[in-house]
């Protein structure tokens, strides 16, 4: 089933962790499988924040094998040997969990396809996301959880989207969960709650073409889509209208990047989705009681139309 939320601050920035949290606590009820965040900085840096893990969570619940921590530790040497390699600066570096990695890095090129490339060439390790202001997180459990498990009530920043999963078409890890990042795009990020029909005949596709896929999650495909949109030149609400005659299946879906928030809901509208819009506030949500979460107070809010791709700036 999977709930899906986001929000986006025009012209303020505003503890985005802790709201996002209260919105897919909300949402709970429609899948607890995992949860994950995509947080927008109030300010773009000139560094780039890199989210990689180098195994899985192999908590209760989990499909994933358990592994020693030292494989870990081994995998993060070599994340960090080839950073050195291709040039890349650390800044600063927080091990979050044994299996999660952050990273402030300074890297002088904007192009980040050779770099992904290198760094997911280790086996087992993966670059949650990459940006100057994006960061991905996500593992088991509930948006309480995965909230205090990463200290995320405190985030500052301008706009977020999450998602609160029931895993259906692929297996309980970090992999799977949601938000995608826009690979190799800095700063491009996308949740999804609905099912693609046309999922295998895409990724071939697109995996002709160099894209990249990390797990079996249909989901995924939407942000390797637009990516590859992108990067031959599209607009991102170009990119996702092409969506809706694109992709088979029912599904709504967010996608954020530095400065934007955007919705995609395709022909048949089978997904839900509830929307408020005020001058300096967009909130989303699979259900009412996402918004309701945010704004308790008596407020209009409308569903989108089918078909419906509507894009927002900060």
């Amino acid at each position: 089933m999977c709930g899906i939320a986001g929000l986006i601050h025009r012209g303020k920035s505003s503890k985005v962790g802790h709201e996002l949290q209260g919105m897919l606590q909300a949402l709970k009820h429609r899948g607890e499988d995992s949860t994950g965040y995509a947080l927008y900085g109030d300010t773009e840096g000139k560094n780039f924040i890199m989210r990689v893990k180098v195994g899985e969570n192999v908590g209760e619940g989990s499909s994933s094998v358990a592994e020693d921590v030292s494989v870990y530790d081994k995998r993060k040497k070599i994340v960090e040997s080839y950073l050195s390699e291709m040039g890349a600066k650390i800044i600063k570096e927080e091990r979050v969990l044994p299996y999660s990695l952050r990273y402030e890095i300074e890297y002088n090129k904007d192009d980040l396809l050779d770099f992904s490339q290198k760094i997911e060439s280790i086996p087992g390790v993966e670059i949650l996301s990459m940006g100057k202001s994006l960061e991905v997180i996500k593992d088991l459990g509930n948006a309480k959880i995965v909230c205090d498990r990463y200290n995320l009530d405190k985030v500052v920043g301008t706009h977020a989207i999450g998602h609160a999963r029931m895993a259906t078409e692929s297996g309980v890890d970090i992999k799977s969960a949601h938000p995608f990042w826009g690979y190799p795009f800095s700063d491009v990020s996308v949740v999804h709650n609905g099912q693609l029909t046309n999922y295998w005949n895409n990724r071939r596709i697109l995996e002709n073409k160099g894209m990249r896929f990390m797990s079996e999650c249909d989901s995924e495909l939407i942000a390797v889509y637009l990516a590859e949109k992108m990067r031959n030149g599209a607009s991102l609400e170009e990119g996702m209208k092409d969506s809706l005659s694109g992709l088979d299946g029912v599904f709504t879906y967010f996608v954020a990047t530095k400065d934007s928030l955007g919705m995609a809901k395709d022909t048949m509208a089978a997904k839900p989705l509830v929307l408020y819009e005020s001058d300096d506030l967009v909130a989303m949500g699979s259900e009412e009681i996402a918004i309701r979460s945010l704004l308790p107070q008596e407020i209009d809010t409308y569903d989108p139309f089918d078909g419906e791709v509507k894009v927002w700036q900060i």
